[in-house]
């Protein structure tokens, strides 16, 4: 392999990895809610399990409620029963039609449980970066046919890749806890 698709590739992945902890952060409710807060919660629809976003258009209709309109007025069923499996601390009310999701005002207490999970989530990704750096350093190790002084050049840009990924890890997370924290 060539060595700056090498570089190219980890740095690929790393990306990858700080977009899925990107998504993880946005399920975590600051404020004002969001449809990302349940995007992940899939109900039956014709015997598959699809994501309430594919079947129902969803609104904010206050900072602190979220109103599901499905396409099909009869996926409200289901969709009332999804919500209700994926236990996200609030109980769907079904107005025939459409379904209202109430969330509680973020205590203090809840705030700093957010920040927490926020904080696991970064460190969850963090151990994800460490994982393609220690595996590229081993792609690099094993070709017998790379002069030493490339070889640590390339260790070094992994190093380099590595450090960049965190850093932006790191940054994601104190924006998402001051997000958090904010009244």
């Amino acid at each position: 392999m060539e060595q700056d698709e090498l570089i190219l590739e980890c740095a690929e992945e790393m990306s990858l990895a700080n977009e899925n902890f990107e998504k993880s952060l946005s399920t975590l409710r600051a404020g004002r809610v969001s449809a990302a807060t349940i995007a992940d919660i899939k109900a039956d629809y014709y015997g598959d399990k699809t994501p309430i976003t594919y079947i129902a258009s969803i609104s904010n209709l206050q900072a602190n409620v979220l109103v599901i309109k499905p396409f099909d007025r009869n996926d409200v069923k289901a969709i009332v029963t999804a919500i209700n499996e994926a236990n996200i601390g609030v109980n769907p009310i079904n107005d025939g039609d459409s379904i209202r999701l109430v969330f509680p005002t973020l205590t203090e207490d809840r705030r700093r449980e957010l920040v927490k999970t926020a904080k696991k989530y970064g460190e969850e990704a963090k151990v994800v970066i460490r994982n393609i750096r220690r595996d590229y350093n081993d792609k690099v190790k094993k070709d017998k046919d790379l002069p030493e002084d490339i070889a640590k050049g390339l260790e070094n840009e992994i190093q380099k890749a590595t450090d960049d990924a965190v850093k932006a890890i790191d940054a994601s997370i104190a924006k998402k806890e001051k997000e958090i924290m904010e009244i």
